[in-house]
């Protein structure tokens, strides 16, 4: 049984929350010491007792909870969940129907009206993802929602519970069905990707940068030599191969990577050997590449928003542009770079504007060629524009 406990907003965020605003901030609470127990059912009034919204106590990096509904009569029980998985479900109809594309995103957090739950399918496979232990408490009538919905071979879960949104280890991930192969293979747009549901807090693939990656292999790698930086199991590389490009090379810090790509080169039909998969410091591979007077046609910058290893530190705010020039330097004249960050704390025009001080600090230039956000199996809610974090851009240096 969820509590529900009434909390008064600040006057200067009812306007927001009115207008559909989703996250529940600590900022906007008066009152929030009210709530000590995750999973309660919070609902949220201005200072005249006049009520605003519904949603859940439960926190995570983001903030206190989330809205749910604005309707004060709606329950928040498994009719509610029902709902809302059935709407995500018909908005992707397209992507159950597509045969070569098997694994993708059906229920995006609060882009589908439930903040701090995600779904991904991965060929016949539910992978549930819970971000606090406040949505965690509703799991029961979750599962109940979604195994009435959905023909399913397994479901798994990834629980990444504590205040930095870090994975939490537990021994199995399975919840129930049957347990997905290892490795499962799935497919994206004709491509094959090798996944494991139940090692970690990833499974091997970014569903996310599905519309960046057949960009490279359509439209981009034909006869060009490619760098893949902080390459992870090499998806970028895959495409790019698979697009006609004369040689890529892959690069990433974690000793496992080398392994991982291997393994998704050879599930394409393509000799690892016939490619180079480097375990290396990406920062150090720039000095050396600059030293050994390497370039590339195409480069792919997609680090993660914030790294460390012994020597470096990478802030996506604070060094994107540093990491750019190191690309810059190496990319061939008319080459290609693909700038990608998942930082959710700036935008696309902020974004834009790392790359325009890169080239100005090198007093080189370059242009735009295309822009990329997140894909549509990862609905984003207008009313939380910070929601769609992915931001890709295609550069073409003069």
């Amino acid at each position: 049984m969820h509590k529900t406990i009434p909390l008064t907003l600040e006057p200067a965020f009812v306007k927001n929350y009115r207008n559909g605003y989703p996250l529940i901030s600590k900022e906007a609470l008066i009152d929030w010491q009210k709530v000590t127990e995750e999973g309660s059912i919070v609902t949220l009034f201005d200072t005249h007792k006049k009520f605003i919204a519904k949603g859940y106590y439960g926190r995570q990096n983001k903030g206190y909870g989330w809205v749910l509904t604005q309707n004060r009569e709606e329950a928040i029980d498994l009719a509610f969940f029902k709902k809302r998985l059935a709407a995500a479900f018909a908005y992707r109809k397209s992507f159950f129907e597509d045969a070569e594309t098997t694994a993708f995103r059906v229920f995006n957090g609060e882009g589908d009206g439930i903040g701090g739950l995600t779904i991904d399918y991965f060929g016949g496979y539910y992978l549930l993802t819970w971000y606090s232990i406040g949505i965690y408490t509703f799991k029961e009538e979750i599962l109940k929602a979604l195994k009435s919905q959905v023909d399913y071979k397994g479901l798994y879960q990834k629980k990444r519970f504590d205040a930095k949104g870090q994975y939490l280890d537990d021994t199995d991930d399975f919840i129930e069905g049957e347990r997905a192969p290892e490795p499962l293979i799935v497919k994206e747009d004709g491509a094959n990707f090798a996944v494991y549901l139940d090692d970690g807090a990833m499974v091997g693939v970014f569903l996310d940068q599905k519309e960046v990656r057949k960009t490279i292999r359509d439209k981009y790698a034909k006869g060009r030599t490619v760098l893949n930086t902080f390459s992870y199991t090499g998806a970028f590389s895959i495409f790019a191969a698979l697009g006609g490009a004369k040689k890529t090379t892959s690069v990433d810090l974690a000793n496992r990577s080398r392994a991982k790509t291997e393994e998704q080169f050879r599930v394409n039909d393509i000799d690892p050997a016939t490619q180079e998969i480097i375990v290396e410091d990406v920062f150090n591979y720039f000095k050396y590449a600059v030293r050994k007077k390497l370039t590339f046609d195409m480069v792919v910058l997609d680090p993660p928003s914030f790294a460390r290893s012994k020597k470096h530190t990478f802030s996506a705010t604070k060094d994107y542009t540093k990491l750019l020039k190191e690309a810059i330097q190496i990319t061939s004249k008319g080459g290609i770079i693909v700038a990608s960050t998942n930082a959710a704390n700036f935008d696309m025009k902020r974004f834009k504007s790392f790359i325009d001080k890169a080239f100005k600090e090198l007093k080189g230039k370059y242009s735009i060629e295309e822009t990329f956000s997140l894909p549509k199996d990862f609905r984003v809610s207008e009313r939380f524009k910070e929601g769609n974090y992915l931001k890709v851009v295609f550069i073409r240096k003069s």
